[in-house]
């Protein structure tokens, strides 16, 4: 069963961008050996668009305060694109030290991730509930 996502950035200096993951956007993290750190992040979501090419993936850091964020950037001399209203949310790519780019956004509306909705129906006794305690939903199949 899934328990979570790995993603992985491939970079050109990839010592200067754990560090900006690290220090910056302070996200905590092990050492998984020899220096090589894994970060962790406090919610995840996957989403598949039509495109022309297979392979072409896109990470996205998600706060609540694009505007307010890339201000925090700024101050560390860390470059951003202007913001973008994109109808669902406010969007801007950061420049990563190895001159990667990274996106950032915001949601206009809210998206509810499928796992947590399914415990919170668990706790509130929704009809979903069998014996046993555990919710008979799509929600099982993502590792719940």
């Amino acid at each position: 069963m899934l328990i979570g996502a790995h993603i992985t950035i491939n970079s050109t200096n990839s010592a200067a961008d754990q560090a900006f993951f690290r220090d910056v956007l302070k996200l905590p993290h092990v050492d998984a050996g020899e220096g090589f750190l894994i970060f962790g992040v406090s919610s995840a979501e996957v989403a598949v668009h039509r495109g022309d090419h297979n392979d072409v993936h896109e990470f996205y850091v998600m706060c609540d305060d694009v505007e307010g964020f890339i201000a925090e950037l700024r101050e560390r001399n860390i470059a951003s694109s202007p913001v973008q209203d994109q109808g669902w949310g406010l969007l801007t790519r950061i420049t990563l030290p190895d001159g990667g780019k990274m996106a950032s956004m915001s949601r206009a509306t809210p998206v509810q991730n499928p796992r947590a909705q399914a415990r919170r129906g668990r706790r509130r006794g929704d009809p979903g509930r069998r014996r046993g305690g555990r919710a008979q939903s799509d929600a099982r199949s993502l590792g719940s």
